[in-house]
């Protein structure tokens, strides 16, 4: 449950984010609500997880998500580059996720 709860914390966290993005330094009212919820969930889901994952892990999963995510989410909605060497790198992250899990 504490992995399923780390991995919704991260996608959270790339909530978070857009919706900072799209707040306009929360000059706009609901991306800064949506960055305000997004943001108590993805913390509080990390806090529960890290109950039971060690923090070093935990975090770089939570994180990683959360920046390949945004990443992604940034070339797909908001035109920014998706260069073959941008991908790369985020398949470089992914396998550093994944290995965390495998090896924990």
């Amino acid at each position: 449950m504490a992995w399923i709860l780390l991995i919704v914390s991260g996608f959270m966290e790339t909530a978070w984010a857009i919706s900072l993005e799209k707040s306009e330094g929360f000059s706009r009212l609901w991306p800064s609500v949506g960055f305000l919820v997004a943001l108590a969930l993805s913390m509080a889901g990390l806090g529960y997880a890290l109950r039971t994952i060690p923090v070093g892990t935990g975090y770089a999963v939570w994180v990683g998500i959360g920046a390949v995510g945004t990443a992604l989410a940034g070339m797909l909605w908001l035109g920014e580059s998706a260069a073959v060497s941008r991908i790369v790198c985020l398949l470089l992250i992914v396998a550093g996720v994944v290995g965390l899990k495998v090896f924990h």
